[in-house]
C-alpha cells in the first residue's frame, strides 16, 4: 500500500481545470520527481493535497483521508512542504525561522509561560537541539550563524533553511517545490548533495520533489510523474519518462530540442 496516494485529485479554478482527474502516488522511503512546462498544474497539486485550494476527488496518506482537512490538520497528520517563492521571516533569525516549523509538536502554552517557565525553556533548548542538527546536516555553518537574520544568508543557505523548517515538523511525506529555483548550477549541485544527505539520514522520509532542472530530478528520483494542462501525461522511471513522446511535445513541440529539456 502507498504511503500517499492520490484518485481522481481535480481543481478548477472557475472554467479553468488546473489539476484533471489525477492518479499519483508514492511509497515509504521514495523520492518521486514532478516535472512539467510551466503552468501544467504542479504547484497547484502541492496546494490541493496540503489543503491550500478546493478541490475534488481523493487524497489518502497513511491510511486516512486528507481532503477536507485545514492545513495545519494535514501538517500535523506529517506531511510539509516548501514553497516556490521563499516564506520564510526574513527578519527573524535562521533558529526562529526553524522553530516555527516544530509548531505542530509544541506542548507548552500561555499557562507554562507564566507558570511553568522550566518546562518551557526546556523545551525551546530542546527544539534549538533539533535546530542545530537539521541546519548542520546541510551546513555545519549556519548553525554559527543561528542568531542571524535569514535576510542576511545567500539563497543556497535560504533554501537549506527552509527545508529545515519543513523537516522540523517532523513529516512522512515531504514536497519540495522547485528548490534550486535561483541557483547557479554548483549550487543546484550542493543541494542535491545535501538531499542525498537527508535520504540518509532519514531513509524513511518520502519525497516529492518539483524540479525544472532535470539533472536534479534525474539525480534524486526512484520514480518520475510528468504533467501537461493539469493532467499525467507519463510515469515512470526517468529514462522512460524522457523517451516519452507526449511529455518531449510538452517540453518541446515537434521537432525542437532545446537545453534543459528531459533527455534521452
Amino acid at each position: 500500500m502507498s504511503l500517499f496516494a492520490t484518485r481522481g485529485l481535480t481543481v478548477r479554478f472557475g472554467g479553468l481545470t488546473a489539476v484533471d482527474h489525477v492518479d499519483a502516488g508514492v511509497d515509504e522511503g521514495e523520492t518521486l520527481g514532478l516535472i512539467g512546462p510551466n503552468g501544467s498544474g504542479k504547484t497547484t497539486f502541492f496546494n490541493a493535497v496540503t489543503g491550500l485550494v478546493p478541490a475534488e476527488g481523493d487524497v489518502a496518506f497513511r491510511g486516512g483521508a486528507l481532503r477536507g482537512l485545514e492545513p495545519h490538520a494535514i501538517c500535523r497528520r506529517g506531511i510539509a512542504r516548501t514553497f516556490q517563492a521563499s516564506r520564510l521571516c526574513l527578519g527573524l533569525s535562521v533558529f526562529d525561522n526553524v522553530l516555527i516549523g516544530m509548531h505542530t509538536h509544541v506542548v507548552s502554552g500561555v499557562w507554562d509561560a507564566l507558570f511553568r517557565r522550566k518546562r518551557m525553556i526546556s523545551e525551546v533548548r530542546d527544539g534549538l537541539k533539533q535546530a542545530a542538527h537539521l541546519l548542520g546536516l546541510f551546513n555545519p555553518d549556519l548553525i554559527d550563524r543561528g542568531f542571524d537574520p535569514v535576510g542576511a544568508l545567500p539563497q543556497i543557505d535560504r533554501r537549506r533553511v527552509e527545508i529545515c523548517r519543513a523537516l522540523a515538523a517532523r513529516p512522512r511525506l515531504l514536497l519540495l517545490d522547485e528548490p534550486s529555483a535561483g541557483m547557479n548550477p554548483e549550487e543546484t549541485g550542493e543541494l542535491m548533495k545535501d538531499l542525498q544527505i537527508v535520504r540518509e539520514e532519514m531513509p524513511g522520509l518520502s519525497i516529492i520533489i518539483i524540479e525544472h532542472d532535470m539533472f536534479v530530478i534525474e539525480g534524486v528520483s526512484q520514480r518520475v510523474v510528468a504533467f501537461n494542462y493539469g493532467r499525467k501525461i507519463a510515469e515512470g522511471t526517468f529514462a522512460d519518462v524522457a523517451r516519452n513522446e507526449e511529455v518531449r511535445d510538452a517540453y518541446l513541440g515537434r521537432g525542437s530540442t532545446p537545453e534543459g529539456a528531459p533527455r534521452a
